[in-house]
């Protein structure tokens, strides 16, 4: 490394096991992972918790009242958002994070939708989550495959 001119950061680089800690690297989670259907451990990589907040952070930012936009538009510039996160993050375990994102996806554009549409705050209305994911054209995480969302 000192050939290249790199220097290790002691305050950054340390040695763990990863069958006993995770460690977060380049958006990653890197550790024990445990398949549901199985209860079977092994070691993987899954999006970071930071990764996912800064996802959910760019996506209420996206969907704010004082957006007024066209709906077509907001969408288009929602699933361009969540197609390149889906390229970023395809390799590894994305199961648990596809949840989270879509159940923060759902709920920012239905509140956007109903606030646009001058409906009661609590109110979900023709926005069920069928029509979000369906009709609306917003994608789903979890119900697509990475190459699919590459498309």
């Amino acid at each position: 490394m000192t050939r290249l001119g790199l220097t290790v950061n002691r305050t950054k680089t340390r040695l763990c096991d990863a069958w006993k800690e995770q460690f977060d690297s380049l958006g990653y989670s890197f550790g024990v992972h445990i398949f549901r259907q199985t209860g079977r451990r092994r070691l993987g990589a899954s999006p970071s918790k930071k990764s996912v907040q800064r996802l959910k952070d760019k996506v209420s930012a996206m969907l704010v009242p004082g957006n007024v936009g066209r709906w077509e538009e907001a969408r288009q510039r929602l699933n361009r958002l969540l197609r390149g996160w889906g390229g970023s993050f395809s390799p590894g375990s994305h199961y648990v994070a596809d949840g989270v994102i879509d159940a923060h996806v759902y709920d920012r554009v239905r509140n956007f939708l109903v606030r646009r549409h001058k409906m009661p705050k609590r109110s979900i209305g023709p926005f069920s989550a069928k029509a979000v994911f369906g009709e609306l054209g917003v994608l789903r995480m979890r119900h697509c495959r990475r190459a699919d969302v590459l498309s």
